[in-house]
């Protein structure tokens, strides 16, 4: 049996770490080792399936005892060499592997090296992750969309994707089989597509609630209004009360994105108080009158 250093292969120094320490090495091992960046690369597939095993004896707690227990007979002690591991057979990682899950015990290692070159597993195919932008229309709505994803060999490859209505904003899709080709008759992995949904030039969508700019005149703002304001689905009325600033923030309740349990959030209205810049002459007349008989000063007001 050859001995394989699982904490090297993580790139950890010693077996004293803690199971989150062991847990972050694997992420860092494992984005750096991928297939998908390591397109080609045959050293770089062993060492990611090194990679997957060590992460799956270690992170398992009577699995890591009985391992340690090696380890530091080969490392801790100095008794023997550990060997590097990028090129050792499959077959040979797979007893290695099931030794500390109960599969295999010692007395049947040695007869079964021989020849488990031959053997041939059943191996799942590695799950694949990708993301694709939609808008908060499609979101909200729902919609069937195509994407294309390069394969290892460099071809393109197409998926119909029904993406459901109200889907929330990060949320993954998994189309079952759709990943990497399983071996020797595996399973094959999984896609997992993440959603990102994107802000639009009308609405904003910050957890539930869509936000939005309601402009208004001057005089609405002065005098108060009900003023017409476009949800994603509905227009809806909007109160304005008298003496309104712009930035103020007028909520409708129920009116903004789904939640997923059947109900909604809130449409948040931002005051945007707008001034008119091609008057007639009448009406620059009003604005002249208004400047002699108004008191309001704006820039001596104390802050609040």
């Amino acid at each position: 049996m050859i001995f394989k250093d699982y904490y090297k292969i993580l790139n950890l120094e010693t077996n004293k770490v803690t199971a989150e320490e062991i847990k972050v090495a694997y992420r860092e091992q494992a984005k750096k080792y991928h297939p998908d960046v390591n397109v080609g690369n045959r050293n770089a597939e062993e060492r990611f399936k090194d990679i997957n095993e060590a992460y799956r004896v270690l992170s398992e707690a009577n699995a890591r005892k009985r391992y340690d227990r090696m380890w530091n007979n080969y490392v801790g002690k100095k008794k023997a060499k550990v060997e590097d591991n990028t090129r050792v057979k499959t077959s040979i990682v797979g007893d290695f592997f099931n030794i500390f899950f109960g599969t295999l015990d010692n007395k049947k290692m040695e007869a079964k090296t021989a020849t488990s070159k031959n053997a041939k597993n059943p191996i799942k195919g590695e799950n694949i992750d990708t993301e694709i932008n939609i808008s908060i229309n499609e979101a909200f709505y729902g919609l069937d969309k195509k994407i294309s994803l390069r394969t290892v060999n460099g071809t393109m490859r197409s998926f119909d994707v029904k993406i459901p209505a109200g889907i929330q904003n990060h949320e993954k899709i998994r189309l079952i089989g759709q990943g990497k080709k399983g071996e020797n008759g595996g399973k094959n992995g999984d896609l997992f597509i993440k959603i990102n949904i994107q802000d639009d030039d009308k609405f904003k969508l910050i957890g539930y609630d869509l936000y939005k700019y309601l402009p208004i005149t001057p005089w609405e703002a002065a005098l108060g209004t009900k003023a017409s304001c476009s949800s994603i689905d509905e227009e809806v009325n909007v109160i304005v009360p008298k003496g309104t600033q712009s930035g103020e923030l007028i909520r409708i309740n129920g009116k903004g994105y789904k939640d997923g349990k059947g109900s909604r959030g809130d449409l948040v209205a931002e005051v945007k108080i707008m001034v008119p810049t091609d008057m007639t002459e009448k009406e620059t007349e009003l604005f002249k009158d208004l400047s002699q008989v108004s008191h309001f000063e704006p820039r001596t007001m104390s802050a609040k």
